[in-house]
């Protein structure tokens, strides 16, 4: 079976206030050498100019982007699973609205998954990249990385921009989680013994530092909280050991402890 000249991917991107970002995440998936036959920005209830932004948009792109909005605010989990029930297409991607993708990234991402329908979900390599900074040349070869469960308990790092997923799985982001419910989500599917890879190229970029800065990563105690949580869950729904949920907290907490560290050594300096 041959490839599409478009890609049957749906792309979601959550918003929230990001008029002053969400047009360079829409460049950047404009921009792919294999198109995504559609993308949904969705509102989350922001009140204030991303609405304009987002029509904007629209009116930039008739057919190809389209709007979905909230009417209050639930963050994150509750938008992508709002852009996820809508899409019509088999595979869906995730994209931030203050992050981009190489351009191509889709065309990479979705041939593999084609290749390999094997694969539930598969995420890649997320760098952060200065202003100015040149995109790194990527392979057409593509490697790739087998995730465990133990790998995703101890911290290996799937980013939610990295994402792409079958539309059918039959999971979704805890609604009412607002730090780590993209993690929650990427164990939950491991634990179900569906097919986790990493293809150990860098497709997408967080334009600033993973934390420490503002927005959600700035708030590390929520977040490791969240990530606790999550392990703490698996483990009342038996899907890791007590051992593994001992283990995998330490780990977490240690690596708190130290991004606490740096982010304080970073403001003295």
């Amino acid at each position: 079976m041959g490839y599409c000249a478009i890609a049957p991917v749906s792309v979601v991107v959550p918003c929230f206030r990001c008029g002053a970002t969400i047009g360079r995440a829409v460049a950047s998936i404009a921009s792919q050498t294999q198109k995504p036959a559609e993308v949904l920005l969705v509102d989350d209830a922001s009140g204030d100019e991303t609405s304009s932004s987002l029509q904007q948009l629209v009116s930039g792109y008739p057919g190809w982007v389209k709007v979905l909005v909230l009417a209050h605010n639930q963050g994150p989990s509750a938008a992508r699973n709002a852009g996820w029930e809508v899409a019509t297409q088999p595979y869906v991607a995730f994209l931030d609205a203050d992050d981009s993708w190489h351009p191509e990234k889709i065309r990479i991402q979705y041939r593999f998954m084609h290749d390999n329908p094997d694969i539930d979900i598969s995420g890649h390599r997320c760098l952060w990249v200065r202003p100015d900074e040149a995109l790194p040349q990527v392979s057409d070869e593509v490697t790739i990385t087998r995730i465990s469960v133990p790998d995703l308990v101890f911290g290996t790092r799937l980013s939610t921009p990295t994402i792409m997923l079958k539309r059918q799985i039959p999971f979704r982001f805890e609604a009412n989680k607002r730090y780590a419910e993209d993690v929650h989500l990427w164990r939950q599917i491991a634990c179900a013994s569906s097919s986790v890879v990493r293809i150990e190229s860098p497709l997408a970029y967080m334009h600033k530092p993973p934390y420490g800065v503002s927005g959600l990563s700035a708030e590390l105690w929520p977040m490791e909280k969240g990530n606790l949580s999550s392990l703490f869950s698996l483990y009342k729904e038996k899907h890791i050991s007590w051992m593994l949920l001992a283990l995998g907290s330490t780990f977490s907490f240690a690596k708190y402890l130290k991004r606490i560290m740096h982010v304080q050594l970073t403001r003295l300096s």
